[in-house]
């Protein structure tokens, strides 16, 4: 039971969260449960069929909607005297600036990206505002407390690159060839040789569904007497031109983003295919299935053409129904397996190609594919009670008690949760130290850009900076910034002179 002094803290507490996901869900879930009666939801994604299986407040009806406000609808249901608002928005939009995050008393991140995590780091070190940070990877998770002065910040250590990756990047913007794989392998690979009672991401409908009840089944399924060929080049058209023609139809998406290009099989390829001469009748067992045997690619670290990658797209599709047919259905995929990793390194060149993002090798695709970890629900929700328990020691100002904790797969000293004190903030992060730098510039003609080229990234090496003039920022660099922002902040590099300006650099 919580102690009075506690239920004062928890009921009076204005109480930001970042993130509306997977553990986003449970930790609005612990929150409103705990006694919180003034909670704020950030959260830019819209709800994915893909996130059912562990983000529990949402069902197959809120596919499409708003993660922040369907997660505050759904708990409004069985809390519904508690006040929830939520932002369906980039917390990186100008208007979540200093002053807004100085209205509260602590900070939740539940999110799935570094570029957001540092962006919110930096803000709470401006603001002085205490953050709880936290983080799952399959079975391991880990939540951390960060105030200013005390503790070391989001960005004391370096960071390894995240294993996991969000939904609706991965389906409709992606931005990273990681993306394009996790799509490959997780959607196309597993609709077209997985389950297929599975629920998938994937657009299975054509083009003509609304016309002609002939078109209104799954195109993933093979059609009676279908050629082979036709068949490939039917799904290579549906997922590569007409499901992102679907996408670019949602102008809103594309406002502040580059738009993907539709491709079509015709477009790439001759309108038959000529026969190869390779292994294509040469033994039964995976190993000896190649569709860069049959086409006579033999380095697999050479990068495809968009023709080659096309090619080996259908071909490998073609293997897998002549030689491995009996397996259809029941596949998932395996690094070990040639022919799985060929198609999958096919598709996400494909699909990279559409995005204007870089094509990669079957060497380094096979890599990437083999490194990704996926989310497990017993883990969020752990780390979703841990966020509530360091929370509330925030709030009672019970510094001694602070603790980051680490969820571990295996037991380690017979706890499978290991807490540990907080670290002392290091004294050379470019982030938190409060180092003076003095500057001699001449402020007449110097600007914002001299400032950011020749000391920030030149002498500081700073690859992600973040600079502020009172509660606003002026400039910032990142991966997750939209269009319009990004032209401001290049805007700014031109006309923003150092004259008399005091800036806080993170």
């Amino acid at each position: 039971m919580a102690s009075q002094e506690q239920l004062s803290a928890i009921k009076g507490a204005k109480v930001l969260m970042v993130g509306a996901g997977g553990i986003g869900c449970e930790l609005l879930k612990t929150l409103s449960l705990s006694g919180f009666q003034d909670i704020h939801i950030i959260d830019m994604d819209t709800i994915e069929v893909s996130n059912l299986n562990r983000q529990f407040l949402f069902r197959q009806s809120h596919v499409g909607l708003s993660k922040a406000k369907v997660a505050r609808d759904a708990v409004l249901r069985f809390r519904p005297n508690i006040s929830i608002t939520p932002y369906h928005a980039n917390v990186k939009e100008s208007r979540f600036n200093v002053d807004f995050f100085k209205e509260f008393d602590v900070v939740l991140n539940g999110l799935d990206n570094l570029d957001a995590r540092r962006h919110v780091n930096r803000l709470c070190l401006a603001a002085d505002v205490p953050l709880v940070e936290s983080g799952t990877t399959g079975f391991l998770g880990q939540v951390t407390v960060h105030l200013k002065g005390k503790t070391e910040c989001y960005e004391c250590q370096p960071k390894p690159a995240p294993k996991t990756y969000p939904v609706c990047t991965i389906t409709s913007t992606p931005s990273k060839f990681v993306h394009c794989i996790v799509w490959a392998k997780d959607l196309l690979f597993a609709k077209l040789f997985g389950d297929k009672n599975r629920e998938n991401d994937l657009n299975v409908r054509s083009s003509d569904a609304a016309n002609s009840s002939d078109h209104s089944e799954d195109v993933f399924e093979r059609r009676k007497d279908e050629d082979i060929e036709q068949y490939g080049r039917r799904i290579y058209d549906h997922v590569f031109g007409h499901n992102i023609e679907v996408a670019l139809s949602n102008e809103e998406t594309w406002k502040n983003r580059n738009k993907p290009r539709p491709i079509y099989s015709k477009d790439v390829l001759p309108k038959k295919l000529t026969k190869e001469n390779g292994n294509m009748g040469k033994g039964h067992a995976n190993d000896d299935v190649s569709a860069m045997a049959s086409l006579g690619l033999k380095n697999p670290q050479d990068v495809w053409s968009l023709a080659e990658n096309s090619r080996v797209f259908l071909e490998a599709l073609r293997l897998f129904i002549v030689k491995r047919e009996k397996e259809i259905g029941n596949l998932s995929f395996d690094k070990d397996d040639q022919l799985a990793v060929e198609f999958v390194t096919a598709a996400a060149n494909i699909r990279a190609s559409s995005f204007g993002i870089p094509l990669h090798s079957l060497f380094e695709a096979k890599g990437i594919a083999g490194n990704i970890v996926h989310a497990v629900a017993t883990t969020n929700a752990i780390i979703a009670g841990l966020i509530v328990i360091e929370a509330i020691k925030v709030l009672k100002k019970d510094s001694n008690n602070y603790r980051m904790t680490y969820c571990l797969e295996h037991p380690s000293k017979k706890m499978l949760l290991m807490p540990v004190e907080p670290y002392e903030p290091n004294k050379s992060c470019y982030v938190c130290s409060e180092t003076p730098l003095s500057l001699e510039v001449n402020t007449h003609r110097s600007k914002l850009r001299d400032f950011v080229e020749k000391i920030v990234k030149a002498k500081l090496g700073m690859n992600f900076p973040l600079i502020m003039l009172g509660a606003s920022i002026i400039y910032e660099v990142g991966e997750d910034l939209e269009e319009d922002m990004v032209k401001i902040y290049a805007a700014n590099l031109e006309k923003v002179r150092l004259l008399s300006l005091s800036l806080l650099l993170k």
